[in-house]
């Protein structure tokens, strides 16, 4: 991992522990990391995609509505966190890799240092199935 600010370090490693999937992105909506979890869902691989723009990973899992409109990468809890520093929650469609949509819940949250420093965001999201 290239050199980043500890509390991006620190939140891969716990992403690392997680059950629950989970996405890192830098202050800049780069993608860093997405966790063994997040690949089952996502249908593709951190090894395979590797650090994204948030043009390409916002795009790439195809978020949807239910009846198939797309969901722009603004419309994202988690571009909406980079934006606002402030959590965001949204419950949405994707379809992964492997073609199947599922429905899931994201929440974003900022990652914010001691000194008070912006340094990124976190999403964890979930299957939805339950909601249905």
């Amino acid at each position: 991992m290239p050199a980043h600010d500890i509390e991006i370090i620190l939140s891969r490693q716990l992403a690392d522990c997680l059950t629950v999937p989970v996405f890192i992105v830098d202050p800049e909506g780069n993608l860093l990391f997405y966790n063994p979890p997040a690949e089952e869902i996502l249908g593709q691989t951190f090894t395979e995609t590797g650090p994204m723009p948030v043009g390409d990973w916002g795009t790439s899992f195809f978020p949807h509505e239910e009846d198939g409109t797309p969901i722009p990468p603004e419309g994202l809890p988690l571009v909406q966190t980079l934006n606002t520093q402030i959590p965001a929650h949204r419950s949405f469609w994707i379809k992964s890799k492997n073609g199947n949509s599922k429905r899931i819940s994201v929440t974003a949250i900022p990652i914010v240092g001691r000194s008070k420093q912006f340094s990124g965001a976190m999403a964890i999201f979930w299957d939805d199935k339950h909601s249905l």
